[in-house]
């Protein structure tokens, strides 16, 4: 190769990073929002009061209910209560079509009259699904996760000497302090960089690499799924009818075959039909791999156990290995912590990179004095993908507080409002990098996402104090523990806006629109220095502006 390897992967890290870079930013901070899913999904309905039940208790006051309102249903689906979600989660395939949820109060078994929200839920589908129709989402997020694997790796490939930059960081420095701090995110974090990206391929190898199962099973894809979870299969359901046996006996049986395991997934098919089944999976909050093909399946008339299945091949506990790490069920509140902290060292990775690209481009047109307008348009980029989506993400929980709790369609309108927050910010990102210069875009966008992070903890105060004072009166700190994490971020966040306040004006200005700065400089250098040497001298003190 003519430039050399080192340079065509230096090459390679820079663009495939600033295509995809403002998408990855989103896919990261969703990603690593979603560790807390559960956490996010509670605080969004604090009406779900959490219980101390047994797994007995819950699964009867579960079926009991199921039976009197949802007994023609094809099938059913009940999570039971843990630690981490207090509602007793119920969803059901109707006879007719459609697919229906209800939470439970773990105490009494009724319905909880909790706000429709989606809580973490949106995080977390936004993450790989991007808010787009099926399959496209999915195929986006796939082809940035191979993107990001790409700069991974030849980033690894440019940087020879990356471990000993990891431990140099020179505060101040313009340009250096952020490629010091873009190393540093890089290293420390560099195995959980490559694990969650390679395994997100992983999760949806199926779907990218279907070659083979489309050779053996033609058009027929769910013959695949049915082959490889027998379990899941379902049968149609028989016309004679019969009373579902009760399912808290098959526990019994389960703590036997699985010692030290909870149930995190109970499947009735065809329930008061003959050939009902029940179907019981382990959780996956009691071992690292994601192990959904073990399970144990039980007639649903008789209750006797009637097959069990085992997730044994090699090659399925190393994918679900890989999805396990991932996910990050199994992990515990400390461990939790760190996966939420890497992906946010993630996050800052992406962020740090595609600021680096546009400062090095910025200096090359600092004695010019005009951005051309690639530039700024990728200025406008940066500004929105990053300020504007932590705006969008607070607005989601303001617009969960704000909005009516009996108000119809209130999830999506959760919804619209993150979208419609984020769609300001583009807007007025463009308008202040083309048509002023965009520190100001910077330090306005991150000031208002600092007084919205930091006032939110009041709002919840306000709005939810009973449902925060009980949840402090029986130990329950989730309520109490995001409103101190949106006050930690909205404090960062000023301290942010603040730093964007400080050197004064970037010595740039529009093509569009020229700026009083820029011809109040023009006019200072045909007044008070005629001399080319002034001339450079004005233009050297420009670009140390800019560096600084």
């Amino acid at each position: 190769m003519k430039e050399g390897f080192r340079q065509a992967m230096a090459w390679l890290h820079t663009w495939a990073g600033l295509i995809f870079g403002w998408l990855l930013f989103a896919i990261f901070l969703t990603g690593t929002l979603s560790y807390f899913k559960n956490e996010i999904s509670q605080w969004t309905q604090p009406e779900l009061v959490p219980h101390q039940v047994t797994e007995v208790d819950s699964v009867n006051r579960a079926q009991r209910w199921l039976q009197e309102n949802a007994g023609d249903a094809k099938r059913w689906f009940i999570t039971l209560p843990d630690e981490r979600s207090p509602a007793l989660g119920l969803s059901w395939a109707k006879a007719r079509g459609g697919f229906e949820r209800k939470s439970l109060d773990a105490l009494s078994g009724t319905p909880v009259q909790a706000r429709e929200s989606m809580g973490g839920e949106f995080f977390y589908r936004f993450h790989f699904q991007l808010q787009m129709p099926y399959p496209w989402g999915r195929w986006l997020a796939s082809l940035s996760a191979m993107v990001m694997f790409v700069a991974l790796v030849s980033g690894i490939i440019t940087h020879k000497k990356i471990f000993k930059e990891f431990f140099t960081f020179r505060p101040r420095k313009g340009q250096r302090t952020w490629l010091d701090g873009h190393n540093a995110v890089a290293v420390l974090v560099l195995p959980f960089h490559l694990m969650i990206t390679y395994s997100s391929l992983v999760i949806f190898m199926t779907m990218i690499m279907p070659v083979s199962i489309l050779t053996t099973y033609g058009g027929n894809t769910q013959a695949f799924f049915d082959d490889l979870f027998p379990a899941f299969k379902t049968a149609p359901a028989s016309t004679e009818t019969a009373p579902l046996a009760p399912i808290a006996p098959m526990f019994e049986v389960a703590a036997e075959k699985w010692p030290g395991s909870r149930i995190g997934l109970i499947t009735v098919n065809n329930p008061g039909k003959a050939n009902a089944s029940v179907t019981l999976t382990p959780s996956g909050a009691d071992h690292i791999p994601n192990i959904s093909g073990t399970t144990l399946m039980f007639d649903g008339v008789s209750g006797a156990l009637k097959d069990e299945s085992t997730m044994s091949a090699a090659s399925l506990m190393l994918a679900g290995g890989l999805y396990g790490l991932h996910m990050g069920h199994f992990a515990g509140p400390l461990l939790r912590w760190l996966y939420f902290l890497a992906g946010i060292g993630g996050t800052a990775m992406i962020g740090t990179g595609l600021v680096i690209w546009l400062g090095k481009r910025k200096l090359k047109h600092a004695k010019a004095g005009v951005l051309p307008f690639e530039l700024r348009l990728v200025e406008m980029l940066n500004v929105a993908s990053m300020s504007g989506l932590m705006l969008a993400v607070v607005s989601f929980f303001w617009a969960n507080r704000l909005l009516p709790v009996s108000f119809a369609g209130r999830s999506d309108w959760e919804v619209r409002t993150f979208f419609c927050m984020w769609g300001l910010a583009l807007l007025h990102a463009f308008v202040r990098v083309f048509f002023r210069e965009g520190r100001s875009a910077w330090r306005e966008q991150l000031t208002l996402a600092a007084s919205l992070y930091c006032a939110l903890p009041v709002l919840d105060l306000l709005t939810a104090g009973d449902y925060l004072f009980a949840s402090l009166k029986q130990g329950q700190m989730t309520l109490a523990a995001l409103d101190v994490t949106a006050l930690i971020t909205g404090i960062f966040l000023a301290w942010g806006a603040m730093r964007f306040g400080e050197g004064g004006k970037v010595a740039f200005v529009s093509k569009l629109t020229p700026t009083d700065s820029r011809r109040k400089s023009d006019s200072g250098v045909s007044a008070n220095s005629g001399s080319e040497p002034a001339r450079e001298s004005v233009r050297a003190d420009a670009t140390a502006q800019e560096a600084n």
